[in-house]
């Protein structure tokens, strides 16, 4: 099975080409979902992050991880926002690659696309994948579609001054998608890379080894 890392700010068209491969015929893994499966009741990474943060964050009943008081204390500062993503990546790395050998196993698909949030805080995770595609659109473009889905400016700008920058992201990709059109013009734009690595047979490049853009 053929494994790539998605990666794109907000408004950008993640989701879109997410969806657009899902429907070629990928399956599709939410980077997001896996790190909020890590802190499930009574896990080893719940333990771990109520002994640096708190045993109060601990429902005594559920096992449950109070998110946000978690939240409030973790990123109270840089360096202890630090602390929780030096305790969780590791956690979630096992995961991730746990999910991807059962999506192998299962061999329901040839390529799983792999959703990412915040690709620089995961390139440790890079070797897992076969490639790195990441979409990109110009900040204004990107801003007017996120207003067009109800979200406040102030609030764009906050989530994107939290996010990799188009520069970060365009050096640490193997494919770039320039979400600058419509729909359709992605959707083309997946539609040729899925057709060409098809034609390849879905082998990893040699540049790809060690987890190194192409």
């Amino acid at each position: 099975m053929y494994k790539v890392f998605l990666a794109g700010g907000i408004a950008s068209g993640k989701s879109t080409v997410a969806r657009i491969l899902e429907e070629l015929g990928a399956s599709r893994i939410d980077l997001d979902q896996v790190s909020r499966s890590v802190l499930s009741p009574r896990s080893a990474c719940s333990a771990a992050v109520a002994k640096a943060f708190g045993e109060d964050l601990v429902n005594p009943a559920t096992g449950e991880i109070d998110r946000t008081l978690l939240a409030r204390r973790a990123f109270a500062t840089p360096e202890s926002g630090a602390h929780l993503e030096s305790i969780e990546l590791p956690f979630i790395s096992d995961e991730l690659a746990c999910t991807l050998a059962r999506e192998e196993s299962s061999g329901d698909a040839p390529v799983c696309v792999v959703e990412v949030p915040l690709l620089d805080r995961v390139e440790s995770m890079l070797s897992q994948v076969d490639e790195v595609l990441c979409v990109i659109a110009p900040l204004g473009l990107r801003r007017v579609r996120a207003q067009g889905r109800g979200m406040d400016v102030a609030d764009f700008n906050r989530r994107v001054a939290l996010q990799p920058s188009d520069e970060y992201l365009r050096s640490h990709a193997d494919v770039v998608f320039d979400n600058v059109g419509d729909e359709k013009a992605l959707a083309a734009q997946v539609r040729a890379w899925w057709d060409s690595r098809e034609r390849d047979g879905w082998v990893r490049s040699p540049a790809r080894e060690g987890g190194t853009p192409r």
